[in-house]
């Protein structure tokens, strides 16, 4: 088992930042890709962004790129993404979510939930305009 616990959501005016994290405790972080997803009320799950392990492979969104950065830091098991100029349309609930890889890996991650064995509770984020 993988727990994985969000913090970093909040309300914010459009073009501010934020830094969401994700802690991640139990099995081995070396094993697992993570993701960022984001639930819109009324809307579905979807992928923001992903990181393999290396940290050397990512991947974004149209929507996001240029805008948000995902990074991770394995000796704190933990998972970051940096969010700037943000979008009213930004608003949702932030989940990080760990796919099952091969240790050490490259692989960047899926874009689909379905491949995520483990998920955050998420965190709110709201984007006034």
């Amino acid at each position: 088992q993988v727990q994985l616990v969000e913090s970093g959501g909040k309300l914010v005016q459009a073009g501010g930042s934020l830094r969401l994290s994700c802690a991640a405790s139990g099995r081995t972080f070396s094993s697992y890709a993570m993701g960022w997803f984001r639930q819109a009320p009324g809307k579905e799950r979807d992928i923001v962004t992903s990181i393999s392990w290396s940290g050397d492979n990512k991947w974004y969104i149209d929507s996001v790129k240029g805008r948000f950065t995902i990074s991770r830091d394995n000796a704190k098991n933990t998972v970051y993404l940096q969010m700037n100029s943000l979008k009213p349309e930004d608003t949702a609930v932030y989940y990080c979510a760990a796919e099952p890889t091969e240790p050490f890996g490259v692989y960047p991650g899926s874009s689909y939930a379905r491949d995520y064995e483990f998920w955050g509770q998420g965190t709110q984020v709201t984007v006034s305009s």
